[in-house]
């Protein structure tokens, strides 16, 4: 889905939400959140989700995510203290990569603040190699796939 699209994405086309609260220090100069933060709220929010579910183990796995790519898009601001709902999906489920898009609605925004996508290839831990992506985070990952 391109940034226009996802600019006014409801909260509904996105099956799995990461709240996340906004910190005074994310906050820069000129009062908002700085960009960085947002890919932090990105990356928190997926891999929170594969934690939860039991597919990512970040001290000992022997398979990890690596990502490749990203990008975001800005349409509004969003300053501490509000609360970030982060609409977490797949768009693309390949052989050893997947590209999440991920939508950051502020408190009960109706629309996303800020979207964009990062690529997770998988690579074993112990040579940085990509693998094929294992058949439980396969498993997990097509929950967040849009129904058809």
């Amino acid at each position: 889905m391109s940034s226009t699209e996802l600019r006014t994405a409801p909260r509904a086309a996105f099956p799995h939400f990461c709240g996340i609260a906004t910190r005074w220090m994310d906050n820069d100069v000129y009062g908002h959140v700085n960009n960085v933060v947002y890919y932090s709220y990105f990356d928190t929010a997926v891999n929170q989700f594969l934690i939860e579910r039991g597919v990512l183990d970040i001290h000992k796995g022997e398979v990890v995510g690596f990502v490749v790519d990203s990008g975001c898009s800005y349409f509004s601001s969003l300053s501490f203290p509000d609360t970030v709902h982060a609409g977490v999906r797949v768009a693309r489920l390949g052989n050893t990569s997947v590209r999440y898009e991920i939508a950051l609605y502020r408190n009960d925004d109706p629309l996303p603040c800020a979207a964009g996508h990062f690529v997770h290839v998988y690579v074993e831990r112990s040579s940085n190699r990509p693998v094929p992506i294992p058949a439980p985070v396969r498993e997990v990952l097509q929950v967040l796939l849009p129904q058809a």
